[in-house]
């Protein structure tokens, strides 16, 4: 699998960007806040990770956890009545985690063919 690639971890990046961002123009509390601002980098982080480092399945786990945490911050945050944020929280959330999880099998394909090399 070659580095900066997978469109899976672009679509995470720009979910985590978008969450982050979107504190500016949405009305927010403290909590949706800072948990949008938490989860959107970790997002973004862990996408650029991915890319940098393919074929790494614990990278993909975590990434798809911080899609799904986003998800339910609205509900963790207590912020639900708050329709920008939650609604940018739940889907940004979805997006991420679901494309995330579509990148697990070959990452894990592609780590087995890097540990062991077919002849």
């Amino acid at each position: 699998m070659k580095k900066w690639t997978r469109w899976e971890d672009y679509v995470a990046i720009v979910a985590g960007l978008y969450a982050a961002l979107a504190t500016l123009w949405t009305t927010q509390t403290t909590s949706s806040t800072s948990l949008m601002l938490v989860f959107g980098v970790l997002l973004v982080v862990s996408g650029v990770t991915n890319l940098a480092m393919p074929s790494t399945p614990w990278l993909e786990y975590a990434q798809c956890a911080f899609g799904v945490l986003l998800f339910a911050s609205p509900w963790m945050g207590m912020y639900t009545a708050h329709m920008g944020a939650s609604w940018t929280s739940w889907i940004a959330g979805i997006i991420a985690a679901g494309a995330t999880a579509a990148a697990f099998k070959p990452a894990i394909d592609a780590q087995h063919h890097r540990v062991m090399p077919s002849h």
